[in-house]
């Protein structure tokens, strides 16, 4: 089935990952989904996240990423940009990548998981048409090699989030209802 659906401790993917998310200092979540998806809005009921239609996903992680974008509101300073199969995000690292970019003033935050590059990444808005850019399936990778002037690295002493693409990485986080 569809692997935002999947079940860790009882709850679908999406649901522990946006859970993280409010955990943190951000000001609002939108998670970003395919036109339809009942089920995934279901999964996602009682949160106080804004459900962003991406018409054009087909066309890969970029258009997910441009759609979130352009939901923003304007006065929108900066953007963490999370991925909703990694449920182990750690809302700290949330929290330390705004407060970095607040102190060092650089467009782009992104945590360092024992010295290599992981999610969340924080963009501002400085970025937003760089970003905007990006086509095909892949995210801001590109942008943030562009320049490594501009990117503030946040040390993370603590493994990366882990990345659920398959039901072996599932099983790696834990019993499907270890909290039952």
């Amino acid at each position: 089935g569809p692997k935002m659906l999947a079940e860790l401790a009882g709850r679908p993917l999406v649901r522990h990952s946006a859970e993280q998310l409010l955990e943190s200092g951000v000001e609002s979540v939108m998670v970003v989904v395919r036109p339809g998806q009942a089920a995934l809005r279901a999964a996602l009921a009682h949160l106080p996240v804004q459900l962003i239609e991406s018409v054009n996903a087909d066309n890969g992680m970029s258009a997910s990423l441009a759609a979130g974008l352009r939901a923003l509101p304007v006065t929108t300073e900066a953007v963490v940009v999370a991925l909703g199969d990694q449920p182990t995000i750690l809302p700290e690292v949330i929290d330390r990548l705004i407060a970095t970019w607040r102190a060092t003033g650089k467009p782009i935050v992104v945590p360092m998981y024992g010295g290599v590059r992981g999610h969340p990444v924080l963009f501002a808005r400085a970025v937003f048409a760089e970003l905007l850019a990006v086509r095909g399936d892949q995210g801001g990778r590109d942008v943030i090699a562009l320049d490594p002037g501009r990117v503030a690295e946040v040390t993370v002493d603590a493994p990366a989030p882990a990345d659920v693409d398959v039901q072996e990485d599932l099983r790696k986080l834990g019993p499907p209802h270890a909290d039952e």
